[in-house]
């Protein structure tokens, strides 16, 4: 998978195109970047592309005000990382810094070194300085791609695909459109480990997901740490108490998982 396939999916209409190229140093110059994070910036990133901007006049979707943020466009972008020591995770940190410089609510789609990686991140008034926008929340999601022999995404990221679509969004406001991507993306990772994708459609099932990959995270964190702690444990009875220890753990593990499942069907 990579971005066009994504942008294809989004089928963004024809008028909301914009298609420019943002040159990296106007990036660094918008945001209140200490000279590191800047540096970050200027070497990670190799071409950033500002795709889309989605707006009431374009898409027929109304504006969002109220005390906290205001949303009165949102802007699609893919960026082209360097490959340079690609860690275990997606250069997180770059994508924060892109998110940060962009006033507005922005969809972003990177690649670096084959991988694709997408992600949103609500945004705020600041509490300290007036009239300035600062990110509240980020969430993403890194797509395997097809399988060397099928040459298809997963079922669940070929589901989580066909969701991006922007007339498969919810249309009350910018606001609620933006997060329907967001919930697209809790939607997948709860996909991953149960099988099966569906985006919440009501608050209750959104909290209900987030709490229960939170659970399972926070279970799997602690399976791996006591796993390790017995494969190096000497004592016999030390070993059994910390086997116990897991299955108790791999019990609590797979009734979040089922909490997760029903909730997917539901």
């Amino acid at each position: 998978m990579n971005a066009a396939e994504i942008l294809s999916a989004l089928a963004l209409p024809p008028q909301a195109l914009v298609d420019r190229r943002v040159p990296k140093k106007m990036l660094t110059e918008q945001g209140d970047f200490t000279a590191a994070d800047k540096r970050r910036l200027l070497d990670g990133i190799e071409e950033l592309t500002w795709v889309a901007a989605l707006k009431p006049s374009n898409i027929g979707v109304p504006a969002f005000r109220d005390e906290t943020c205001e949303y009165l466009e949102i802007a699609v972008l893919t960026a082209t990382l360097r490959p340079a020591a690609r860690a275990a995770r997606f250069p997180v940190r770059v994508l924060e810094l892109i998110h940060r410089a962009i006033p507005y609510p922005v969809l972003l789609i990177a690649e670096q070194a084959g991988a694709v990686h997408l992600s949103v991140a609500h945004k705020r008034w600041s509490q300290g300085e007036g009239g300035k926008v600062v990110v509240d929340s980020m969430r993403g999601v890194e797509l395997s791609g097809g399988s060397p022999d099928s040459g298809s995404p997963p079922a669940e990221e070929a589901a989580f695909l066909a969701s991006l679509s922007i007339s498969r969004l919810p249309t009350a406001h910018l606001y609620a459109l933006y997060d329907g991507w967001l919930e697209g993306f809790i939607a997948l990772e709860a996909a991953r480990i149960v099988g099966s994708f569906k985006p919440p459609v009501t608050s209750e099932e959104s909290a209900t997901l987030r709490q229960g990959l939170e659970e399972h995270s926070r279970i799997a964190r602690q399976l791996v740490a006591l796993r390790a702690q017995a494969r190096k444990e000497k004592q016999l009875n030390r070993r059994v108490e910390i086997n116990l220890s897991v299955q108790r753990l791999e019990a609590e593990l797979a009734a979040e998982i089922a909490t997760l499942s029903a909730a997917m069907k539901a």
